[in-house]
């Protein structure tokens, strides 16, 4: 299982903006502190945390951020509707189009998916599943 996934950025109050456009929605809570944002899902009482956390920080050699060539991360939505307005949301706050939410043809007929890039250039992906919704095929 992962744990954590971490991504650089130079502008934490930029990368800020971006990902509190849309993280808050899916249920992720914020914490900052010097070392950067730590965004991660409630522990209800007497629970294990919900795994993955995702961290935006500097990066500890000192050198500039940069996003990895075939680096994705992907943020599950509860619906196509939500996927919509996190993508707007997102883009509202700094982020780059990397292709507008809908179906994709190489994906399975109910996988409903919004790209983007953060200020830093990191892929994101905003993504439901849902069967219960309309899929590619009607």
């Amino acid at each position: 299982m992962i744990a954590y996934v971490t991504v650089g950025a130079d502008d934490i109050a930029r990368a800020k903006r971006f990902y509190s456009a849309f993280l808050p929605a899916l249920e992720y809570g914020l914490k900052e502190g010097p070392e950067g944002l730590s965004y991660a899902l409630p522990v209800p009482p007497g629970q294990s945390p919900i795994l993955p956390d995702f961290y935006v920080k500097p990066t500890f050699d000192g050198r500039a951020a940069s996003a990895g060539n075939g680096s994705m991360v992907a943020f599950e939505a509860h619906n196509q509707s939500q996927v919509r307005e996190l993508h707007a949301a997102a883009l509202a706050a700094g982020g780059s189009d990397e292709g507008p939410p809908g179906f994709r043809a190489s994906y399975g007929p109910h996988f409903y998916v919004g790209y983007l890039r953060d200020p830093q250039g990191n892929k994101i992906a905003l993504f439901c599943s849902n069967p219960n919704e309309p899929g590619r095929d009607g």
